[in-house]
C-alpha cells in the first residue's frame, strides 16, 4: 500500500487508487493507493507523486509548524504510508533532531525515498521499512514520539484496529497526527465557458460515491462513523488538537500546478468515466486536450485551492 498520494496531495485517485504522502496526495499522491491494481508500475507512478508532494510543501510546513508546538524534541518520527518519502524528509529537515523512519508497501517508492534523503544530507538518520500497515510497524526498532499518517488510514478496511495499532507504536507521550477529510480540491471557476456549469461539484458527488464503494470493497471493512477525534479516543488516546491548512495557488498558476491540476483531471477521466455523463465527458477531454485553448495547459483561470485536516492525539499512559 503505497500511500499518501499525495491525496499525499489530495483527491481520492480512482484512477490509481493509490494512497497516501503523497503526496497523492496523492490521493494524488497524494503524497498520492492501489487495491487490487498490481499493475501500477510505481517507477512511473513516482516522480508525478513527488511532484504532487513538493507542491504541497507549503500546506505541510504550516502543518510541521504546527507540530512543533505540540511535539518537542521527538526522537522519532514514523511517516506511515509514506510513498516517495517527500513529506518524510520534510518532518527530517523540520526536525533536525529526530531520526525518520518512513513506511510503505511500494519498494520502488520507498528507494526514492531513500535517495531523496541521501541526496538532502539526511541518510544518516534516516530508515525505511517495506510492507503493509499496521504490521508493517511491528518492524521498528523503537516507539514513535510522531507518528504521521497522512490519507493512508482510509486505505485500511478496518479503521478502528488500524488506529488501535499506530496508537500502541507511540512512545508515552507520543503524539498521533491524522491527515484525514478536508475540502476538494477546487482548480477552476464554477462557469468555464464550456460544457454545464458547476463541474468540479458533480465530480466531487461522483467521487464520494467511488470512495465509498472503495471502502466497502477493502478486506475487513468496517463502516464507521468517520468522527476522527471520538476514534482517535476510542484507540486509547487523549485527542489534543484539530486543524485545518491551506493550499492557496492563485491563477496563474506555475507550470507545476497546471501539471498537477491536469494530472488530477486526467485520473478522474479516467477512473470515474462510466459515472460522468457524456456532456461532461466531453468537457473534460476538452480540458485535458493540449491543443485546445479552453483546456487547463492553456487557460488563464487555472487555480489550486485545497484544504487538509489534521487530527493530532497522545498517548496519556
Amino acid at each position: 500500500m503505497a500511500h499518501d498520494h499525495t491525496d499525499h496531495a489530495g483527491t481520492h485517485d480512482p484512477g490509481t487508487h493509490h494512497h497516501g504522502s503523497q503526496g497523492h496526495g496523492g490521493h494524488q499522491g497524494h503524497q498520492g493507493h492501489h487495491h487490487g491494481h498490481t499493475d501500477i508500475d510505481w517507477a512511473v507512478m513516482a516522480p508525478l507523486l513527488e511532484s504532487q508532494a513538493e507542491l504541497f510543501t507549503p500546506l505541510y510546513e504550516q502543518v510541521m509548524a504546527w507540530l512543533g508546538t505540540q511535539v518537542t524534541a521527538p526522537g522519532l518520527i514514523v511517516d506511515a504510508g509514506s510513498g516517495p518519502g517527500v513529506v518524510s524528509c520534510l518532518f527530517a529537515e523540520a526536525f533536525p533532531g529526530a531520526r525518520v523512519a518512513a513506511v510503505d508497501g511500494s519498494g520502488p517508492l520507498l528507494e526514492r525515498a531513500r535517495a531523496r534523503a541521501d541526496r538532502l544530507g539526511f541518510a544518516d538518520r534516516f530508515t525505511t521499512v517495506t510492507g503493509e500497515l499496521p504490521d508493517a510497524l511491528a518492524e521498528l526498532a523503537y516507539s514513535a514520539d510522531l507518528l504521521w499518517a497522512s490519507n493512508s488510514l482510509h486505505h485500511l478496511g478496518d479503521q478502528r484496529a488500524a488506529l488501535t495499532a499506530f496508537a500502541e507504536h507511540l512512545a508515552p507521550g507520543g503524539t498521533l497526527a491524522l491527515l484525514e477529510g478536508g475540502l476538494p480540491a477546487r482548480f477552476l471557476p464554477r462557469d468555464i465557458g464550456i460544457g454545464r456549469p458547476g463541474l468540479q461539484a458533480r465530480l466531487d458527488a461522483v467521487e464520494a460515491d467511488w470512495f465509498t464503494r472503495m471502502r466497502e470493497d477493502l478486506p475487513g471493512s468496517v463502516a464507521e462513523t468517520e468522527d476522527w477525534p471520538a476514534l482517535l479516543a476510542a484507540a486509547g488516546l487523549k485527542p489534543a488538537g484539530t486543524r485545518s491548512f491551506l493550499l492557496d495557488l492563485p491563477a496563474p498558476v506555475p507550470e507545476p500546478a497546471r501539471a498537477y491540476v491536469a494530472a488530477s483531471l486526467a485520473r478522474l477521466r479516467e477512473g470515474l468515466a462510466d459515472d460522468l455523463t457524456a456532456e461532461d465527458r466531453a468537457t473534460l477531454d476538452r480540458l485535458l486536450d493540449p491543443e485546445d485553448e479552453a483546456s487547463v495547459h492553456r487557460r488563464k483561470d487555472v487555480f489550486v485551492l485545497k484544504a487538509h485536516t489534521v487530527h493530532t492525539a497522545v498517548r496519556t499512559g
